[in-house]
Order: C-alpha cells, then sequence, then structure tokens
C-alpha cells in the first residue's frame, strides 16, 4: 500500500498581514508625497531685457544707449517719467526743455544748445537718433532736473534715482545656508524661478516685502525675492538731487490782491475820467492781442496810462489775448519760434511801458490744442520771471467747449504766479435761458471743484460789475442786453421797481412785464450785496484776491464792496 503523506498548512497571524498592508500604504504615501514635494525650483531666468536697461523706481523702463562715457535715454521714457513737458518740435527738429527759470532748446544735429537763448557749446551730440526713436544725453540735462544716474557693473544697467527717493540697505546672512535659499525669486517662494545666486554678506537694497519674504535688489540691479530671517536689515538713506533755481525778484502786493480790467478796445480811456477807486491795487489794461499766425501782436499800450496808474499805487499787468480764434492760436502756438517770437514781443513791451506783470486771456480754443497753450505758458514765464513780472492767467470754471475744455489747470497753476477765474456768464448773453450772470450758489460750487486742482493763494477770483437785462416775449423767445451798474440804477428808478432778494441767486431781483410788448424783463443785481457776498467767499477759501470785469461798468460803491482788505480789517 503507498505511504501518503499528510502536510499541515501553514497558516499566517493577522498582525502580519495588517503590517504589510500598512508598509505598503507607507511606500505609496511616500511615493505620491516625494512626487509632489515642493522642491526649490532650479529654473534661472534673465532679470533684465536688451542691452543697457534703464533702472527707474524698482522697474526696468526700456533701454539706453551708451557711446563712449555719454549715455542717452530715449526722450519717451524722459516724457513718461521725468517731465511730461518736455516735448520735440518739429519746425526747429529741436527738444525743448523748459524749469522754472529757464528754456533750453536743444536742436538735433548740433553740437549747440540753448539756454534762454544763450548757447552752450559740447563735445558730443545731445541728440542721437536711432531707427527713428529720439535718445538724449543724460549729462547735459542733469542740471535742469532732480535726477541722477549711475552704470552698475555686471549688467551696465543705467539706474536712475529722483531727489528724495528712499534707499533701505541690508546684508545677506548665508552661512550653513542651502545655496538655493539665497536666490532672489521671481515670486515669494522657492518654488519660483530664480534671477540670481547671491552669497554670504553681499549687500543689498530692501525695496518691499511679501508674506515673509523681502524683495531686494543687488548692486548689478538685478531683484527678486529672498526670505527675511536670511537679510540683516540696516541704514536707510534718502537720495538728496538738489537743482538750483534762480528765484524770480518780483514786485510785492501788500495784502489781497484787488485786480480790475480795463477794457481798451480801440482807444485808452482819459485817466482823468476815472473816478477814484478804494482797494484797487492792480489795473490790467486789455493792450496786446495776437495779430496773426506769424506771432505778430496788436499793441494798444499807453505810457501815460502807466504813468497815471503808478501815480495812484496801481501796479499794471498787461493783458495779451488770442484775440478769441481758435484757428489762428493753433497756427500761432504750434511752432517754438513763433511762440519764442510773441514772447519776446511781449518783453518789448513790458520794458517799453514798465509793466509790473502780463496777464495772460487766452480763450475759445479747440480742447485738442491746449497743450500748445500750456507749453506757451512754460516756455514765457521763465522770461516774465526774469523780466521782473508777475505772471498771471485767465481760466473759467471746469465745463466743456472751447472755451473750457483746453485749460490745463492743474499743470498751469505750477507754472505761473496766480490764476483767476472767470467766475461769470453762468448765463451768457445768447443763453435760451434768463438767469443770473453768475449766481452766488453757481460760484461757490464750481469753487470747491477747481479748487481740487488749484491752490487757494494762487486763484484770484473773478467777478462780473456788469449784469444783463433779460426781455422775455410771451412766445417765449429770450434776448439780453449787458448794463453797467449805473445803467441799472437808472432802469430801476425809471420803472419805479424795488429790487427783492432772491433767494436761490443770493441776489437782489427785479422784473417788469410790459403789456403792450408782450415781454417781461427781469434782471439779477451786481451791486454792494452781491459784491460783497462775492468777497466773502474769496475769503473764506482764503484766496489771492479779487478782479473784476470790467473798470467800466462799475460806480463808485463797487470799491467799497470788493475791498477785501477793509473787509478782512473789520473782521
Amino acid at each position: 500500500m503507498a505511504r501518503v503523506e499528510y502536510h499541515k498548512k501553514k497558516t499566517f497571524k493577522k498582525g502580519w498581514i495588517f503590517g504589510g498592508l500598512f508598509i505598503a500604504l507607507c511606500l505609496v504615501i511616500s511615493s505620491i508625497l516625494l512626487f509632489l514635494y515642493p522642491f526649490a525650483s532650479k529654473e534661472k531666468v534673465p532679470y533684465f531685457s536688451g542691452s543697457n536697461p534703464i533702472l527707474f523706481e524698482g522697474k526696468q523702463v526700456g533701454n539706453a544707449l551708451i557711446d563712449g562715457e555719454s549715455v542717452y535715454v530715449p526722450l519717451s521714457f524722459m516724457q513718461e517719467k521725468i517731465d511730461d513737458g518736455i516735448i520735440y518740435d518739429e519746425k526747429s527738429h529741436s527738444i525743448i526743455i523748459t524749469t522754472a527759470d529757464k528754456v533750453v532748446q536743444i536742436p538735433t544735429e548740433s553740437l549747440t544748445y540753448y539756454v534762454n537763448e544763450k548757447p552752450v557749446k559740447l563735445h558730443f551730440s545731445p541728440i542721437k537718433d536711432e531707427a527713428g526713436e529720439l535718445y538724449l544725453a543724460l549729462e547735459p540735462i542733469l542740471a535742469y532736473y532732480p535726477i541722477q544716474y549711475s552704470i552698475l557693473k555686471d549688467t551696465n544697467a543705467i539706474w536712475i534715482q529722483k531727489d528724495g527717493e528712499g534707499l533701505t540697505y541690508g546684508t545677506i546672512k548665508g552661512k550653513d545656508v542651502n545655496e538655493e535659499k539665497l536666490r532672489l525669486r521671481t515670486d515669494a517662494t522657492l518654488q519660483s524661478s530664480y534671477t540670481v545666486q547671491l552669497n554670504e554678506s553681499d549687500q543689498v537694497y530692501i525695496e518691499g516685502e511679501k508674506e515673509d519674504y523681502y524683495f531686494v535688489r543687488n548692486k548689478a540691479g538685478v531683484a527678486g525675492y529672498i526670505h527675511q530671517n536670511l537679510v540683516k536689515q540696516g541704514k536707510k538713506e534718502e537720495i538728496m538731487v538738489k537743482r538750483e533755481q534762480k528765484q524770480a525778484s518780483l514786485p510785492k502786493i501788500d495784502g489781497p490782491i484787488q485786480l480790475t480790467w480795463e477794457a481798451v478796445y480801440t482807444k485808452n480811456p482819459s485817466t482823468d475820467k476815472i473816478p477814484h477807486m478804494p482797494g484797487v491795487n492792480v489795473v490790467s489794461p486789455t493792450w496786446f492781442e495776437l495779430a496773426n499766425e506769424s506771432g505778430d501782436i496788436k499793441n494798444l499800450g499807453s505810457l501815460s496810462y502807466v504813468n497815471w496808474a503808478k501815480g495812484k499805487g496801481y501796479q499794471v499787468w498787461g493783458l495779451f489775448s488770442n484775440a478769441f480764434d481758435p484757428d489762428l492760436t493753433y497756427k500761432a502756438f504750434k511752432d517754438f519760434e513763433t511762440r519764442q517770437k510773441m514772447i519776446r514781443e511781449l518783453l518789448h513791451y513790458s520794458q517799453m511801458y514798465h509793466l509790473d506783470g502780463i496777464n495772460v486771456d487766452i480763450e475759445n480754443v479747440n480742447p485738442e490744442h491746449g497743450p500748445l497753450v500750456t507749453q506757451f505758458i512754460r516756455e514765457a514765464t521763465p522770461y516774465f520771471h526774469e523780466a521782473g513780472l508777475v505772471v498771471s492767467m485767465d481760466i473759467t470754471f471746469i465745463a466743456g467747449g472751447n472755451y473750457s475744455a483746453f485749460y490745463e489747470r492743474e499743470k498751469l497753476a505750477k507754472i505761473v504766479d496766480y490764476l483767476a477765474v472767470m467766475a461769470y456768464d453762468e448765463h451768457w448773453g445768447s443763453s435760451p435761458k434768463a438767469g443770473s450772470v453768475a449766481s452766488l450758489p453757481w460760484v461757490e460750487n464750481n469753487l470747491q471743484k477747481l479748487l481740487e486742482l488749484v491752490p487757494n493763494e494762487k486763484l484770484i477770483l473773478g467777478v462780473p460789475l456788469y449784469t444783463r437785462l433779460w426781455e422775455v416775449k410771451d412766445s417765449g423767445e429770450v434776448s439780453s442786453k449787458a448794463l453797467s451798474m449805473a445803467e441799472v440804477k437808472e432802469w430801476l428808478e425809471t420803472h419805479q421797481l424795488t429790487p427783492v432778494y432772491d433767494e436761490a441767486s443770493g441776489q437782489n431781483y427785479a422784473e417788469l412785464y410790459v403789456a403792450e410788448e408782450q415781454a417781461t424783463y427781469k434782471i439779477w443785481l451786481e451791486d454792494e450785496l452781491s459784491l460783497k457776498k462775492r468777497v466773502e467767499i474769496a475769503s473764506k477759501y482764503e484766496l489771492a484776491g479779487v478782479g473784476s470785469w470790467s473798470r467800466y461798468f462799475a460806480d463808485e460803491t463797487a470799491w467799497v464792496a470788493l475791498n477785501m482788505k477793509s473787509q478782512v480789517t473789520q473782521k
């Protein structure tokens, strides 16, 4: 009989089974973690692009040219980042720079440039044309801007810094630290690409922070993020770049300005017929007007008027206007040479008539040509100041259309000594609706908006001395005519009317219905009440003073009402 062997079946304990499963699970999880673990990125990316990068305010802003020892930057960079008033004049092929006391003309393809028309020689060309883009040499223009530059080693980056810019120094703490952690990252994480490898004791500039990282820049200008515990913060300093500018020596005015415009259309008034004007300290006769597109200026000046005015203690600010012609204005103002011609003529007249100031009255300009007006003021003001002339300019309240939209009020306020706002013609002569020339609420509301752009100490409040007599036909037809203060009183007396106070306008008001004419006559008065209220507004907002249009429309009560100095004294 064959022998049969029986083998006992081997059994495993449950503990071993679970243990094996656990180990397998750990291996799977660790493999997944190993695959997903965020190791530091080894990808290096360039920080700058192109040669001679321009480093400005923490960013690359284009590229420069280096020719020998001269550094040239794009004109577009200067315009966008340093001075939006620097321009290229097509006709003269020149770059024009203006400061508070200088007008600089830099012609292309020339070794000579001009400062207030005086030539300055260079041993290299200050302008380069590279593929149709203009580049400007930094060295000769540093005298006109509060900036400095340096060429950084290793990268040849041009680091341009402004006056007042802050620097915070730092030192890298890299002892026993993995080199991957000493790389400047493109974002505040080790998993982002890096721009440069740093080493222990490297000097950096700390420019910002994000989460627990600093944003730093090395001496070559390359920047990125590094953990804060790897940087020792050092001293702070401020860039100091001072450029001297000659301070204008201008005639002083005792107290608030009280200006009145003298409307001169064909001939000057007989000064012996001009009444006493207590409080007035500036008269502005409308003597000078743009005559043609070549920049010639019509002149109605009078030395005898100036002698009379100065004998009364008044300063004389000759007014220059653009004839309120938008096409003529564009043609005359678009070229540097024509603008300079106008400036030279005005300077000549200012010397001829011993003027104390120039009042610029530019009106009715196409909105797109507003920058040309600003440029004229930029170029004129240094010359006028050099001649000892106060520079003022007339503007409107903020509105649309050719009579308002073109004014670059904020820029103009930084250039001139005063802006005179013509705070009138809320309802103009041909308005389809009768109303006040300038109601008090309208004036104050618009003034508040204007003061967001113009400093109060530079603003003169223009006030009307005229009013309009409105004729409103029963048919709805509306017309008006301007009356002086004396003519208004005469009209009221003739019709035996007593004005009543109108709360909405803040003025006295009168009206008359004439049945046979089927018309109602309406008038909002400019009288002592309204003028005093206007002065109160000027005082409330601490404006530089008031200006009245025009002297012809006033009566003897106007000057007392407009006297800001006496009203301040009374308070």
